[in-house]
């Protein structure tokens, strides 16, 4: 999912402390059952889990007709648990040695994966014979997984923020769901309204923990017209009036009015959990937020909506975007990464199958007609017949993105290194959250101090 666009750097603990557990429960295919009987055996990671009981069954469902159709194929599914959602357990992973023959990482993993030494270069064998629509995919996210020229993953999903909104808390707050706050000042005033109605209702909510407060301070930042780190990638840029007024918004809901909510140092699955049971008015997001809150945390998609993401005297300047792909553990044999491409191909990169299933999606809980994700450069066959086939099934109104996709922000990468910058960032999100007295430019510049060291650290 995009949804969580954060990993690194707070696991480097918990790895010391995990290595003896990761190493007896490696997901490394047995050597044995490679090519046992003649069949290719890969283990993939990230299945649905959870509450997410019909995805699972769609998963595996679409490992059964793939298998049928490619009998020389055996793809074994490993659960690791929440690891998709959570960074410190895949950094654990990936300095243990134990993710899987394909697995699951965020564009923003490229690096730590390449400092890991645990994938392959898989540029010879990513083809249109490989992957049908591989010309489709649009090329900057083939270029997110590529150093150096080589190809490492192929990218399954892609996402840019905006303002995700509670259509009915707006209504009861006497908001204007069609007008929703373009500016960082009228989010303040409609979380002040929204945040009135009590009931633990917090009018405007932020993550600030497990990399995600960095994450979103990222997104934050842009749309103010900043950046994270400096052209060059290799000093700290947020410590200016751009990253002051970001965490200024912020204490000022916090404090000031006090909009957001009693409990702080949320993550992924906090906030959501509290949008989905209608507590939170208004949060930056993907458009595949809203259907997380609805499969997976009982929320109702009839209650969302979504715009651009707001700047400080208009609409932001720019906006954050990611996204996720699956990678080739090292020493794979080429007919792993035949089998393992072929199923990505099938399971994540064909309009009308796997996640592209708008079909079999429609009367299920899972919404049809998200403008996510957006995998096939515009124009693209594979973007016609998918983009026809998403309106052919829409089991959602789409109109409740019309906002959103009428005024599109521009888009910014997440800086190098993210994850180690965003777990930094997250002391300066927290700070100015569980703090009422907190130093704004102390914060700042103890934060651009540690970044500066971990990019030396690198350099």
């Amino acid at each position: 999912m995009s949804v969580p666009q954060y990993r690194k750097a707070a696991a480097l603990a918990l790895v010391a402390g995990l290595g003896f557990s990761l190493t007896a429960c490696s997901t490394k295919s047995d050597d044995k059952d490679t090519n046992a009987g003649g069949k290719v055996t890969i283990t993939v990671d990230c299945q649905p889990v959870g509450a997410q009981k019909e995805l699972l069954k769609n998963w595996n469902d679409d490992v059964a007709e793939f298998q049928r159709q490619n009998p020389d194929i055996v793809i074994k599914s490993v659960s690791v648990g929440e690891q998709c959602n959570n960074p410190p357990d895949f950094t654990a992973r990936l300095a243990g040695g134990t993710v899987t023959d394909v697995f699951y990482g965020y564009m923003t993993d490229l690096q730590q994966v390449l400092d890991s030494g645990q994938a392959m270069d898989i540029s010879q064998h990513v083809n249109k014979d490989a992957i049908p629509t591989w010309d489709s995919v649009d090329p900057a996210l083939k270029e997110v997984f590529t150093d150096g020229g080589k190809l490492y993953a192929v990218p399954v999903k892609n996402y840019s923020m905006g303002l995700v909104y509670n259509k009915v808390l707006f209504q009861q707050a006497g908001l204007d769901v069609n007008n929703p706050p373009k500016t960082w000042g009228e989010v303040r005033a409609a979380a002040k309204k929204i945040s009135a109605l009590g009931n633990g209702i917090a009018g405007y909510s932020e993550y600030s923990a497990g990399n995600t407060g960095g994450w979103h301070f990222t997104s934050l930042l842009y749309s103010q017209g900043g950046q994270v780190l400096t052209a060059d990638g290799k000093k700290a840029d947020f410590n200016n009036a751009m990253g002051k007024q970001v965490l200024q918004n912020l204490k000022d809901m916090r404090y000031g009015d006090n909009s957001m909510g009693a409990r702080q140092l949320l993550q992924w699955g906090d906030l959501l959990t509290n949008a989905g049971a209608g507590k939170v008015g208004m949060f930056i997001g993907a458009p595949d937020a809203t259907q997380a809150i609805v499969s997976q945390f009982q929320g109702k998609f009839q209650d969302w909506a979504m715009s651009p993401l707001p700047g400080q005297d208009g609409l932001a300047k720019g906006t954050l975007g990611g996204g996720e792909g699956y990678f080739f553990k090292k020493d794979l044999t080429p007919e792993q990464v035949k089998a393992g491409l072929k199923w990505i191909a099938y399971q994540k990169l064909t309009p009308g199958k796997g996640q592209f299933d708008y079909v079999r999606a429609k009367p299920q809980n899972y919404p049809v007609g998200l403008p996510q994700p957006l995998l096939f450069a515009n124009g693209s066959e594979a973007q016609k017949q998918e983009l026809e086939l998403r309106k052919a099934n829409a089991n959602v109104d789409t109109a409740n993105f019309v906002i959103f996709e009428a005024t599109p922000v521009p888009i910014k990468g997440e800086p190098r290194n993210a994850q180690a910058v965003y777990a930094v960032l997250d002391a300066a999100m927290s700070g100015v959250l569980t703090n009422p007295n907190s130093n704004i430019d102390a914060l700042l510049k103890t934060a651009e101090e540690k970044v500066n060291q971990l990019l030396a650290a690198e350099s």
